[in-house]
Order: C-alpha cells, then structure tokens, then sequence
C-alpha cells in the first residue's frame, strides 16, 4: 500500500498504484527498454506484493476512451533509513514531458512517508540523460559498480539526502519569531 500522495496533474496521463494486473504490460514495457536487464516477470510480481515495496505506473487518459495505455512506471524499496529506487521508466516517446522526474518525486515521498532519511539508486554509466535528471533532483554520484549490468556497463551508485518531514504547528514555540518562520519555507 502506498503512503505518499500519487503525482497528479500530468499533462494527458494519470499516476495509480500498480497491481498484478499491470504486470504484464509492465514487463513487456520493461524488456523493450532495457532489453539487457530487464526484470524476469517473477521478480516484478514478487516486488509489488511485498510490504517495504511502492510500485506506480502513469498510464494515458485519451479523450473519449476507455482504453489506456501504461507508458512508465517506478518502484521503491524502503527499509529503516534507506531506501532504493528499484525501477524507474518512461516510454520513449514520451521521454522529455515531466513524467520522469514526477515519477522520481513520487518515489522520493513514498521513501520519506516510510521514515527513509536517503534514497539510493543505480544508473547505468552510458545513460547521461537518467545520469542528468538525477543530479537536476539532488541526487550524487558515491561511488562506482563496475561490470554492474548484464552487458557489462558499469553503475554508478548515487544518494540523496531526504529532509526530515516539517515540523507541524502543534510543535512549533509560541515564541518562535513569525519573521524567522515565514523564511525557513520559502524553497
């Protein structure tokens, strides 16, 4: 079960929870795009059942029809601290539209509503536009797998930092400066 709020107003799509009937689609997207690793069907159908894990696909909303189409997906793995994100993806024709990084921000919430101070990822060392939109997002290279895939391109590892969830009004001082306050949230 999910615990972090789905992203939403996408342009033309709609973010949900993945379930088991997905998983097929899922996997067929999977091995088009990363046809040298991708994921047996089992290991998909393991992960989205298990109780550390949040998988979401975004799938098309076409005016005056029924019929969708799942065009990315991502998943996260939470335990304690930490957490990895174990898959994340967009078809690539609709690469360049937001969907990535709404993903990769949905998965970074997930991680913090299940108490992760950071969040780990993989990325393929001959990928530098995923390499991109993860520094753009906070994330850094810490440290180097190499021969990590199937095919032999090495991983970079990298991490970022998850800040603690904002203090809520019931804890905050009646004597807190209103003026100091206001500033330390504006991002």
């Amino acid at each position: 079960m999910l615990q972090a709020d789905l992203p939403d107003g996408l342009p033309c799509v709609r973010a949900r929870e993945m379930t088991l009937m997905d998983v097929p689609t899922v996997h067929t997207l999977e091995s088009q795009l990363f046809p040298a690793d991708a994921w047996p069907l089992d290991m998909f159908l393991a992960e989205i059942v298990h109780p550390t894990r949040g998988y979401i696909v975004l799938e098309t909303v076409p005016e005056g029809s029924s019929e969708t189409e799942i065009i990315g997906y991502a998943g996260v793995m939470s335990i304690a601290e930490t957490a990895d994100v174990q898959t994340i993806a967009i078809a690539p024709h609709h690469e360049g539209k937001g969907y990535g990084r709404a993903l990769l921000d949905f998965l970074t919430r997930e991680a913090r509503a299940r108490g992760a101070e950071q969040i780990l990822l993989e990325v393929r060392a001959d990928n530098p536009r995923a390499q991109d939109l993860y520094q753009r997002n906070g994330y850094q290279q810490i440290h180097l797998r190499r021969g990590y895939y199937n095919d032999g391109v090495d991983a970079i590892i990298m991490r970022k930092e998850l800040p603690a969830p904002a203090a809520t009004a019931d804890a905050t001082s009646k004597t807190t400066d209103p003026t100091t306050e206001s500033e330390a949230h504006h991002d």
